[in-house]
């Protein structure tokens, strides 16, 4: 660990497609930091990432990644399905400081390896779980306890745009991303175990492949990743949530909308899309929003939540990577803890499977 306040903390990650060029950005906007390694096996991939981090080592294996004495952490960004196997080898070869992609798993039988990192790793790990540190939604959580007197009722809507092109295609298919509810929603599921401080008891699901992907085929196949459904989970201290899923509503002006009801009143949280994604004039971007609705004195509250721009610019997700990274940056100079640990990814990724299990069987699952 880097304990030399002057020498900047040497990053290496673990792929570089989409979501790990994100990384690479932000990781640069903080003080005091370098992207010093990168292991990507795409060659694609890796001429794209030279654009934004051209000095960095390109390796040809996660091993030699790992060889690499001057790393301070590690950022893994590869594909779902092999993130269990790149925890392996890193705990094995050099257990480094970790900041891991959700899902923390995909495969079930590979429940039992990550509990024993849970109690084994010897170093500080967090899991990606962005969604939280959105200034909007922080905002949100901040505010809700107060607002509804306590929470009874929590809803999660988003309407979005299809899954996007990911290397090798691995997220069409179930197999590869873990399904819809693991790939896509584990960030929701931390979102409820995080806002409504409790956990889930049983969920109920229905869900299933409408539209998207249809009328594509890789190998002979044809995806079978889901694009909408709805979850119902109830949780240990008798409060509720609910989240609502379409992935064919790109058209709409709010991608999330998040909204807490409780004996004293209402708050609601919307955010738009991905700035790149924006078709409209510029002025007609919507902005990021609260509204507050007390039961009394009656009538609704709004207020924009404006994220910087240089941040928008950095990624997809207004600002939530860079203040993620922020964080994970004093975790590993040890002067904070994981926020989002091994155990609270853990939980998502079991949230996620019982959605799947439960929308496949029409029975609800108890956790």
């Amino acid at each position: 660990m880097n304990n030399n306040a002057s020498k900047p903390l040497a990053y290496g990650l673990v792929g570089c497609g989409m979501m790990g060029r994100e990384h690479i950005r932000n990781i640069q906007l903080l003080d005091n930091t370098t992207v010093t390694a990168i292991f990507e096996p795409d060659a694609a991939m890796r001429e794209a990432a030279k654009e934004f981090a051209p000095n960095a080592i390109y390796t040809e294996s996660l091993s030699e990644l790992l060889k690499i004495e001057s790393l301070d952490c590690l950022v893994i960004v590869s594909p779902n399905y092999l993130h269990t196997d790149n925890l392996r080898e890193i705990m094995a070869e050099n257990p480094l400081p970790l900041l891991v992609e959700k899902p923390l798993f995909t495969d079930r039988d590979d429940d039992a390896f990550i509990q024993s990192l849970i109690n084994d790793y010897p170093a500080p790990v967090w899991v990606a779980m962005e969604y939280r540190y959105m200034p909007p939604l922080a905002e949100f959580i901040k505010q809700s306890p107060s607002v509804t007197g306590g929470i009874s009722l929590l809803t999660i809507r988003e309407h979005r745009f299809p899954f996007l092109e990911k290397v090798g295609d691995w997220n069409r298919f179930n197999r590869y991303s873990g399904g819809t509810f693991v790939e896509k929603c584990c960030h929701f599921f931390d979102l409820m175990r995080f806002i409504l401080q409790s956990e889930p008891v049983s969920i109920m699901a229905s869900a299933g492949q409408s539209h998207n992907h249809l009328d594509e085929t890789y190998n002979s196949e044809i995806p079978d990743i889901w694009d909408n459904g709805f979850v119902i989970v109830n949780f240990k201290n008798g409060t509720r949530a609910l989240l609502e899923l379409c992935m064919f509503a790109e058209g709409s002006r709010y991608q999330e909308e998040i909204c807490a009801v409780g004996k004293d009143g209402k708050i609601e949280c919307r955010i738009p899309g991905p700035s790149r994604f924006w078709t409209g004039l510029p002025e007609d971007e919507p902005i990021p929003n609260i509204v507050t609705s007390p039961r009394s004195p009656k009538g609704p509250i709004q207020y924009d939540i404006p994220v910087e721009k240089h941040l928008l610019a950095a990624g997809d997700h207004h600002g939530s990577t860079f203040y993620q990274h922020q964080h994970f940056q004093q975790v590993v100079l040890g002067n904070e803890s994981p926020q989002v640990t091994l155990s609270d990814g853990r939980m998502a990724v079991l949230m996620g499977m019982a959605a799947q299990e439960s929308a496949r069987t029409g029975q609800a699952v108890t956790l």
